[in-house]
């Protein structure tokens, strides 16, 4: 399947072309809210898990087929942590080479630690890291770690990369009801963010079915209270409301919804199905939960999709 999707609409980002470097579910955390399940490999060993020069094929190819298509950013996300793939500095120095559109990587910050990394990730225009804890035991609770890893790590990785880093760093937050959505918790983020040089802090809470049925999202007026707390720099992250029409296929909801009226099936059915990435897929299944012509069930910790 390929390594790179979309454009897709993207809440902060306008219309993202993602690049996908790491295998399904393989992440040095394993979050509650995670919108693609649970993870199935949990790790902090970096290597090159998709080969780069692959990928920076695929890249140039898509790039030319898609010239006049509008791209505002290409998006190191996907399907876990990008910042494990050992080439990812290699990948976005020769994206610079061939195209002015900058780059972007969504990361959960926990490796930034690394001087390596820190110096690889120069090339890159924006990244954007989370933090979702003010403290060890939320950190576990919501992040769910690799063992190696602690908060402190974490911060301070964030700190000294922020300092070397001369692009721009937007910090987001998940906020998820009755695990870090005390006021005491806000005030205690904004300290710890204070010793971080952002440009911005974006608030989200899940609006995606998660990992875990308990994770549920914050309220809006919780979320405008929580940027007072944050202060100016905050926004909380808009809903992006539909798919610009040509990038929308109703051929791809009108076959998801066929093969949800035979059976339920996985994210990961869909999209081998439907040839796309699950970031993709996801998509247009927001879409028609939306529409309340779909749900989900869980069984055996997967997600089933069923016509509703």
């Amino acid at each position: 399947m390929s390594q790179i999707f979309g454009p897709v609409p993207s809440r902060r980002l306008g219309f993202s072309l993602g690049v996908d470097v790491i295998p399904f579910k393989t992440c040095s955390l394993d979050c509650v809210y995670c919108q693609l399940g649970r993870t199935t490999n949990k790790t902090v060993k970096r290597k090159e898990y998709i080969a780069a020069d692959s990928i920076l094929r695929e890249i140039e190819k898509i790039i030319i087929h898609k010239k006049n298509q509008k791209i505002d950013y290409i998006t190191f996300s996907g399907s876990g942590e990008p910042t494990l793939n050992i080439r990812i500095g290699d990948i976005i120095e020769k994206i610079k080479k061939i195209t002015p559109i900058p780059v972007a990587v969504l990361t959960n910050g926990t490796l930034l630690y690394s001087p390596r990394l820190q110096e690889e990730l120069q090339h890159a225009d924006l990244i954007i890291p989370s933090l979702d804890a003010p403290d060890e035991e939320t950190f576990k609770k919501i992040n769910r770690p690799y063992p190696s890893l602690t908060l402190d790590k974490v911060i301070g990785g964030l700190q000294s990369f922020s300092q070397k880093f001369k692009g721009k760093i937007w910090l987001e937050i998940m906020l998820v009801k009755k695990i870090n959505d005390s006021p005491e918790q806000i005030e205690k983020m904004a300290q710890i963010i204070n010793e971080i040089k952002l440009d911005k802090i974006q608030l989200n809470t899940p609006v995606r079915p998660p990992a875990e049925e308990f994770a549920h999202p914050v309220s809006l007026s919780f979320l405008k209270k929580a940027q007072s707390i944050l202060g100016e720099r905050c926004e909380i992250i808009p809903g992006f409301k539909k798919f610009q029409q040509r990038l929308y296929r109703k051929d791809i909801e009108e076959t998801i919804l066929t093969i949800v009226k035979r059976r339920p099936v996985t994210l990961n059915d869909l999209s081998r199905s439907l040839g796309i990435h699950q970031n993709e897929a996801i998509k247009y299944i927001q879409a028609l939960q939306e529409k309340n012509l779909i749900n989900f069930r869980t069984y055996n910790k997967k997600r089933y999709y069923y016509s509703a």
